[in-house]
């Protein structure tokens, strides 16, 4: 590999946000650059669920044939419980689909479709990590690199694109490190087998044990099931909650799952159950700088009510290879020119993140997701607004204030 060619565009990171990048700018012409740590293909801690918005962008990538193909877990269902033990299903029409089902699929897979995909385009090297950067005036001009074998490496770009994640060693240079406990979410994972009762639905249960959080179980293919719990870190902390062991207890002793995971067992690729951290969107980070841009995880984009957070990852990736594109013709990578990258992300996603703050403070309320479950058993408007805060980020705009939703909710 060469270290003396002068990129457009160093991509750090090859999840959905840095495939998504670098395929859409090198589709412009641009010499792109495409590093990622891990070799190929690789897990990826997450809840593996695609959301109609990652579908979306997948779709406009030619990608979603291919996903269709893969391994995965068809949904057409959500199940959704409320901490008094009360439980309902929920038909999810997606319009973002050419039908109503909807995916879940390990990141090991859905990944690899992209990583392979920006192969294609750009030139990508993986076990490649990424430990620093380059600077000329203060000014950040490339990365510094490490192989698996030690080998070290500089590369030069005109810009470089932060996608490396909440870890992200390209945001540490553009902002310091920050981990805000209050909008940083921390999550458990382990893939299990033989779960009885298992159905085409999502499940995201609200179990009194582990709030403020909630407990999932996503099926996938042959059987298998995505089972996690996350909490907030802010939440974590105050209570001393050790999360892992408390997702545990809540199978052992929950009347809804003690029978359903009698015969159940942790399949996980490393037979344990894996922690990772999500930078929630209720907070708007710093996002570029001269010749910079961060998106994904990198970005802080994840929402903040359902936890999701490649359909964001994607649609920053998407406008950060326009405005990088815009740059590059216009000569002019400075902070100045690039922060409309910061006002198209926000006037993107502002108002959607927002609301699912405002819905991820409202579930914190026992007796008010009591109440949810409730009128949903009872009221079609209200499975229809549960379903769309999950499935359609469309639907999810439409629902511009809490009032709606108790409007709704007392009808």
């Amino acid at each position: 590999m060469s270290e003396n060619i002068l990129y457009d565009a160093i991509v750090v990171g090859g999840g959905p946000g840095g495939c998504t990048t670098a395929v859409h700018l090198a589709k412009k012409g641009r010499k792109v650059l495409l590093l990622d740590k891990e070799n190929w293909p690789r897990d990826k801690t997450c809840g593996d669920a695609v959301s109609g918005k990652t579908l979306r962008h997948l779709r406009e990538m030619g990608l979603e044939t291919e996903v269709e193909k893969a391994e995965h877990g068809e949904i057409t269902q959500l199940t959704f419980s409320s901490p008094n033990g009360n439980t309902v299903t929920i038909p999810l029409k997606n319009p973002e689909s050419k039908s109503n089902k909807s995916y879940v699929c390990r990141r090991m897979v859905l990944d690899n479709i992209q990583w392979q995909n920006a192969k294609r385009h750009a030139d990508s090297h993986e076990g490649m990590a990424v430990v620093g950067v380059v600077r000329e005036n203060g000014k950040i001009c490339g990365v510094k690199a490490k192989a698996k074998d030690g080998q070290e490496f500089e590369f030069r770009g005109r810009m470089v694109i932060g996608a490396d994640g909440a870890a992200s060693v390209i945001a540490r240079e553009v902002r310091g490190p920050e981990i805000d406990p209050k909008h940083t979410c921390i999550a458990h994972r382990a893939y299990y087998s033989g779960i009885t009762g298992m159905k085409d639905a999502i499940e995201i249960h609200f179990a009194a044990s582990i709030m403020p959080g909630y407990f999932w179980i996503f099926p996938l293919e042959n059987g298998l099931a995505n089972v996690g719990v996350g909490m907030m870190m802010e939440n974590v902390r105050k209570g001393n909650v050790d999360l892992q062991k408390a997702m545990l207890d809540l199978i052992a002793t929950n009347p809804l799952f003690t029978e359903r995971f009698k015969n159940a067992k942790i399949v996980s690729p490393n037979g344990k159950i894996s922690a990772w951290t999500l930078p929630m969107g209720s907070k708007r980070r710093q996002v570029h700088t001269d010749n910079v841009l961060l998106v994904g995880d990198a970005a802080g984009l994840v929402d903040p009510f359902s936890g999701e957070g490649m359909g964001n990852a994607m649609l920053s990736g998407t406008l950060a290879a326009q405005v990088a594109d815009e740059a590059l013709a216009a000569k002019d990578t400075s902070a100045q020119f690039l922060s409309r990258y910061e006002k198209q992300l926000w006037d993107e996603v502002g108002d959607e993140l927002s609301l699912s703050y405002t819905m991820q403070k409202l579930g914190n309320m026992h007796w008010l997701l009591d109440m949810v479950v409730g009128k949903a058993a009872k009221s079609e408007k209200a499975r229809e607004a549960i379903a769309g805060t999950f499935i359609n980020e469309k639907a999810k705009k439409g629902y511009a204030s809490p009032v709606f939703y108790l409007k709704i909710l007392l009808s």
